[in-house]
């Protein structure tokens, strides 16, 4: 199944002119079947769940504390 511009941009709760944007950059890929632009559903659901899974693991990454180095010592 396919779903428009408009669809799309609704399902993800995004503006459709930045998701015609990324169609046009190629970041979202879409079939022009020369009146509109169409995304494959089931290709970009998939596509949308890895990328959200990769901001969160992204953001886990982001809030882990560095370690301190127990070879470091205070020079004081």
């Amino acid at each position: 199944m396919y779903k428009t511009i408009a669809e799309t941009a609704k399902h993800i709760h995004m503006p459709e002119e930045q998701v015609m944007r990324y169609v046009l950059e190629g970041r979202i890929h879409a079939v022009d079947d020369g009146e509109q632009f169409l995304i494959n559903s089931q290709q970009f659901d998939t596509y949308f769940e890895q990328l959200t899974q990769l901001k969160h693991e992204i953001d886990l990454w982001k809030s882990t504390p560095i370690p301190e180095d127990i070879d470091i010592k205070d020079e004081d």
